[in-house]
């Protein structure tokens, strides 16, 4: 099966300086599909799993923003995908971090 790392940012344009509700109702949607792991963070979410299906899964969260009540909705993604071997968003990190402590 086919993997990625993708980090996305989805967030309504013109409701006002404090998104959260927004941001709360996308997260909701990606914990009820469950086909893909996933962490929020401060300034992005980071989804991995098999592209196609967190495709299908990005466009629902920015779906859900509209059903919210956004009228205009802004989306970056940004897509790591490696075929020769799997990604974890966490090994990528630890093997960072060795190099900052001088282990690696």
């Amino acid at each position: 099966m086919r993997k990625a790392i993708v980090a996305v940012s989805i967030a309504p344009l013109g409701e006002g300086p404090s998104v959260s509700d927004y941001v709360a109702e996308a997260i909701r949607v990606l914990k009820e599909d469950g086909r893909v792991e996933w962490e929020l963070g401060p300034m992005c979410t980071t989804i991995w799993g098999d592209p196609a299906v967190i495709f299908e899964v990005i466009l629902k969260m920015q779906e859900a923003m509209f059903r919210k009540g956004a009228v205009r909705v802004s989306t970056v993604i940004k897509m790591d995908e490696r075929r020769d071997k799997e990604l974890d968003p966490r090994k990528k990190v630890e093997a960072v971090m060795r190099k900052v402590e001088g282990k690696a």
